[in-house]
């Protein structure tokens, strides 16, 4: 039994009158056929829940729709067929609240308490700390968090707070692991002494902020093999989803030790393709810093610009392939590129860092000097650099002393 087609036409749904400008936007930016046929066919489903709720075209605001989400959706009766899915209904209408905005049917949301405050504290992490915005980003999320539970949409008052709230918050539930705790807690810290800054007593909130055990520094660093290592690169030999582009990423982690956030960042100018030099931006050291490039992972770069990058006038070497087509990629391309290779070798982790711990690891066993370590994976101190002595298995054991009562 074949499905009908999705409902893509209404004459009479209320939002009808700016479906084919939302439509054009997509196409600008071009998103894929059936994409665009599945956010039309939410649209029309919210326009629907929208007139028969008595709001006109310009209450659906991002009220309205978290209304949808959260009390039609789930309970949805709605005759089928009709995306029913959380993530694409809600990826659907946020484009529409900014389309509605964009024509003026909606007016321009004013910055609340919370987004004024994590504005200050934002330009706070930049100016004084110097942080990346990766950091920045994810340390204003967990803020936003606590502002919500503790003042709701009302003023920021930060007298108010309790270590007992304080406590509650960071500790969270119980199911945290203790890394999860660590991140809870230097986002909080953080946001004190930007209120210290500002001349605030915040003494008793700061000593309430618990501290998490580290024991993470007692057992060796993990990394991949060089067998495992060698599994994953041909992880891409096979036909997979834009197979070149995440070759050259992980070609990228694993030859230059990048982070995340440099891989994304990497530009077309970066590369000095006659000296065989990359040049990375000053990012989470707040260094500039210029790696060789090696012979593969300039091969592999080349491939993906040459065969499979679509053509865009942004200057990022890695692009999207879907829509926006041509545009940046983000954070979660690397993540889900290295997530689906592990799922095709049929391995269970996640991590992503875990490329820069094996480049950590391999360099110490090739006898490199702790400088040369910390200047390839740009960090700041050696001692940051010094934690990978303890990968270097051979050199250990040549140091090792006997078990008492050992028997020759």
């Amino acid at each position: 039994m074949s499905t009908p087609p999705l409902k893509l036409e209404d004459p009479f749904n209320l939002l009808w009158p700016f479906v084919a400008g939302y439509r054009d936007w997509f196409e600008v930016g071009r998103y894929g056929p059936t994409q665009i046929r599945r956010y039309t066919a939410c649209v029309l489903h919210f326009g629907d829940w929208a007139r028969s709720s008595n709001l006109a075209a310009s209450d659906l605001d991002e009220v309205a729709v978290q209304r949808f989400l959260d009390d039609h959706l789930p309970r949805c009766e709605c005759p089928r067929p009709i995306p029913r899915g959380l993530v694409n209904n809600r990826a659907a209408l946020t484009h529409l609240v900014r389309h509605l905005r964009d024509l003026g049917i909606i007016a321009v949301r004013r910055p609340d308490e919370i987004a004024r405050e994590l504005e200050a504290f934002n330009q706070r992490m930049v100016t004084v700390w110097g942080m990346t915005a990766g950091t920045r980003s994810h340390r204003c999320r967990i803020m936003r968090r606590l502002f919500r539970a503790a003042f709701g949409s009302g003023p920021i008052d930060i007298a108010s707070l309790t270590p007992q709230m304080i406590r509650a918050f960071v500790l969270g539930d119980r199911q945290w692991s203790p890394s999860t705790v660590r991140v809870m807690a230097g986002a909080v810290r953080c946001y004190l002494r930007h209120r210290t800054l500002l001349g605030d007593d915040v003494r008793h909130l700061h000593r309430a902020v618990p501290r998490a055990a580290a024991w993470g520094k007692g057992a060796l660093p993990s990394g991949l093999t060089d067998e495992e290592l060698d599994q994953l690169l041909h992880a891409f030999d096979g036909p997979c989803p834009s197979r070149r582009r995440g070759y050259a990423i992980v070609r990228c982690l694993v030859d230059l030790g990048l982070r995340t956030s440099e891989v994304i960042g990497l530009r077309l100018e970066d590369i000095d393709w006659e000296a065989g030099i990359l040049r990375l931006s000053a990012g989470k050291g707040r260094r500039a810093s210029t790696l060789p490039l090696p012979a593969k992972t300039g091969e592999a770069i080349v491939s993906y610009l040459m065969h499979e990058r679509p053509q865009t006038g942004r200057r990022e070497i890695f692009v999207r392939h879907v829509g926006p087509r041509g545009g940046p990629v983000g954070r979660r391309v690397v993540q889900r590129t290295l997530h689906a290779a592990y799922k095709r070798l049929g391995w269970d982790r996640t991590r992503v860092h875990i490329l820069r711990h094996t480049l950590g690891g391999r360099l110490v066993n090739s006898g490199a000097s702790m400088k040369q370590i910390a200047d390839v994976l740009r960090h700041r101190s050696i001692q940051t650099a010094a934690g990978y002595t303890r990968v270097d298995i051979a050199r250990l054991s040549a140091v090792a002393l006997p078990w008492p009562g050992d028997v020759a």
